[in-house]
């Protein structure tokens, strides 16, 4: 997955707001700059996706969560640590997010959803580019692609860019947990 992540286009194509097909630390994605609200908006379109239903951020760094108005108390940081981070596994977490200027991005619910891959390497693409909206690439409703084929047979030419990282059948959504204000802890997926 080096290669896939380390290209220079690659980081170039997403800074200039383009959207990206790419391996994600679960499952393939179709990427773009969370800061962008035309590129957002245009990955919803692309997908045909609910506008009211929300999509997962990536993030290179927990701190990136104020970038969205989000600061974590010192309880709230050391669950994530504890419980989500240290897992091992892929966790997205969900938190409130009540600034009105991500309404693009929560679609009304307030909350927005975060994950940070354990792979150093898109740890550092993330690094470069800042947080990425980060969906199934999939039009909604329909199974996810586990190539690029089957990434085109969706999308077309209507991304920008596809980076191919193999197959990857074996791997799932990631599990999803909402972190209250309170520090406690619900799972909405597994």
């Amino acid at each position: 997955m080096k290669s896939v992540w380390a290209n220079e286009n690659l980081i170039k194509v997403l800074k200039d707001g383009d959207v990206v097909v790419m391996p994600t630390d679960t499952i393939y994605g179709i990427v773009g700059l969370a800061q962008n609200e035309p590129t957002v908006n245009r990955i919803y379109k692309i997908r045909k996706r609910s506008p009211t239903k929300p999509c997962v951020i990536l993030i290179g760094d927990i701190d990136e969560l104020q970038k969205f108005s989000i600061n974590l108390s010192k309880e709230q940081k050391n669950t994530l640590a504890r419980t989500i981070l240290a897992s091992g596994e892929p966790v997205s977490f969900v938190l409130d997010c009540i600034d009105e200027k991500f309404t693009y991005l929560h679609r009304g619910t307030k909350t927005l959803a975060f994950r940070l891959p354990a792979q150093k390497d898109l740890q550092r693409l993330l690094k470069q580019t800042g947080p990425l909206l980060a969906p199934s690439a999939n039009i909604e409703g329909l199974p996810p692609a586990q190539n690029i084929s089957e990434a085109r047979k969706y999308f077309g030419d209507l991304v920008d860019l596809y980076m191919d990282g193999g197959t990857v059948s074996s791997r799932k959504a990631s599990k999803v947990i909402k972190l209250h204000k309170d520090s406690s802890v619900d799972i909405l997926r597994h």
